[in-house]
């Protein structure tokens, strides 16, 4: 089991180099061609909401990515330490090919509804389990993990 992990400075420029280092440990790992498009862009949207979070609530604080290659498995887990999502994610996204399990939140914690576009945040979790294999989303009182992951044909070393 392999990890490799990424801490970015929350700019949306890092997000692209996010992507590109995903797709290429994904490739490493032995994820199949036809699903690096999806990883690529799950990743994406996992560390634009982190970034998103930040610069408006810690943008000193950098966002986190761990990609791990386990022996069936590709997963990638996204950290942001910012209180940003809404707890009802899970319940609106029962459309996506992914289980989404949420984490319980706890009482008290105050969560965000809207993307600065105006979107609600519960857009970009539906985009990521349509994405991914499976998706785990954490919330805690200091932030969000997203852990996705994708089927693997083991290393490829």
């Amino acid at each position: 089991m392999a990890t490799v992990e990424l801490s970015f400075t929350p700019l949306p420029a890092h997000v692209r180099t996010a992507r590109l280092v995903a797709t290429a440990v994904a490739r490493h790992s032995g994820v199949d061609e036809s699903l690096l498009d999806e990883v690529r862009l799950a990743v994406g949207e996992a560390c634009s909401r982190a970034v998103e979070g930040h610069q408006l609530h810690c943008p000193a604080e950098p966002v986190r990515l761990a990609l791990t290659d386990l022996a069936d498995r590709f997963e990638v887990e996204v950290t942001d330490t910012c209180v940003q999502a809404p707890a009802e994610v899970a319940s609106q996204v029962a459309g996506g090919k992914a289980p989404v399990r949420l984490a319980a939140q706890p009482a008290g914690a105050g969560r965000g509804t809207a993307d600065g576009d105006g979107l609600p945040h519960s857009l970009g979790i539906a985009v990521i389990a349509g994405l991914a294999d499976d998706v785990v989303i954490t919330e805690t009182e200091v932030g969000t993990v997203i852990r996705m992951s994708w089927p693997s044909a083991g290393s490829a070393s």
